[in-house]
C-alpha cells in the first residue's frame, strides 16, 4: 500500500473526496434558510414590479404574494380554463391579457379574472369584457391579486375540443393572445382578487407558513458525503486485493520452489 502507485491513487481519492465534501457543503449551506420571510409577508400588497421580472421564474418564498398591477385588457384575449375548483366545486376561469402601463417595452401579465361553474356563465363573462375592453370603459384600471406560478401546459383530454385548457399556463395563453410582436411576458400569473365581468370571485387562501429546512438539499448533503467516503473504500479495497494477491504469489511460490525456479529457467 505504500508504493508509489498507491500513494498516487490515494492523492487522486483525495481530491475526490475533497470535491465531495465541498459539494455537501454548499448542499447543507442551501438547506437552512438562514433568511425566512416574516409570517404574514405575502399579505402585504407590493408592485409586481418589485416581485418579479418578465420572463423570470417566481421564487418559492414568492409564490402567492399578493401584488398589485395597473394596465388595459386586450380584446379578444379573453380566454377560458376549465377544470378549476373553487371551494370544492368544479368550474371554470376566465383569463384576460394584461398590457401594463408605464413599462419601457410593451409587457403583458396573464390574468385569472374569475370562476364561473358552467362553460355557459363563462362565454357569457368573455363577451361582457370583451364589450368593455373594445369601448369607452378600456382605460387602464388596478388589479390586486396574488402572484401564482405557471402550471405547465398539459395535452387536452383525447375528446375535447384541441383548444381546450385544463391548466393555467401564460405560457399556453400566449400561443392564442394578439399583437405579441415584441412583448415582454411575465412567466407566473396573476389571480384577480375582485371578479370582472359578473364572475365570482377566484378562492385564493394564503400560502401556508413553509419550514425554513430543506429536507431534500439535507439528503443530497448526506449522498455527496457517502461518495467521499465511497471514494477512500474503493482505494482501500483496491489496494488490498493488490496486496492479497501478492501474499499468495509468495505463498504459492514457497510451497513449490522446483515450479518457482522452472519457470524462472
Amino acid at each position: 500500500m505504500v508504493r508509489p502507485q498507491w500513494i498516487g491513487l490515494l492523492l487522486v481519492c483525495l481530491v475526490v473526496a475533497g470535491v465531495f465534501a465541498w459539494l455537501g457543503q454548499w448542499q447543507l449551506g442551501r438547506a437552512i434558510d438562514t433568511d425566512p420571510p416574516p409570517p404574514g409577508a405575502t399579505e402585504e400588497v407590493l408592485p409586481l414590479a418589485e416581485v418579479a421580472a418578465p420572463g423570470e421564474y417566481l421564487s418559492e418564498p414568492l409564490v402567492g404574494q399578493r401584488v398589485e398591477a395597473s394596465g388595459s385588457f386586450v380584446a379578444e384575449d379573453f380566454l377560458i380554463v376549465s377544470s378549476r375548483f373553487n371551494d370544492g366545486v368544479e368550474g371554470y376561469w376566465v383569463t384576460g391579457q394584461l398590457r401594463l402601463d408605464d413599462t419601457a417595452t410593451p409587457t403583458s401579465v396573464a390574468v385569472a379574472i374569475g370562476w364561473a361553474e358552467t362553460e355557459a356563465e363563462a362565454l357569457a363573462a368573455v363577451e361582457r369584457l370583451d364589450a368593455a375592453a373594445e369601448g369607452s370603459a378600456s382605460g387602464s384600471q388596478e388589479i390586486i391579486g396574488r402572484l401564482i406560478s405557471d402550471e405547465g401546459p398539459v395535452p387536452p383530454p383525447k375528446s375535447a375540443d384541441p383548444q381546450t385548457m385544463t391548466r393555467m399556463s401564460p405560457a399556453a395563453l400566449l400561443g392564442r393572445w394578439h399583437d405579441v410582436d415584441g412583448l415582454d411576458v411575465y412567466r407566473p400569473y396573476l389571480a384577480s382578487a375582485e371578479p370582472l365581468g359578473g364572475l365570482d370571485a377566484i378562492s385564493s387562501r394564503p400560502p401556508a407558513e413553509g419550514s425554513t429546512v430543506n429536507w431534500l438539499n439535507i439528503f443530497y448533503a448526506a449522498e455527496w458525503a457517502v461518495f467521499a467516503g465511497f471514494a477512500f473504500y474503493l482505494w482501500y479495497r483496491l489496494a488490498k486485493d493488490a496486496w492479497e494477491k501478492e501474499i499468495e504469489d509468495l505463498e504459492d511460490a514457497a510451497a513449490d520452489p522446483d515450479g518457482a525456479a522452472g519457470s524462472r529457467g
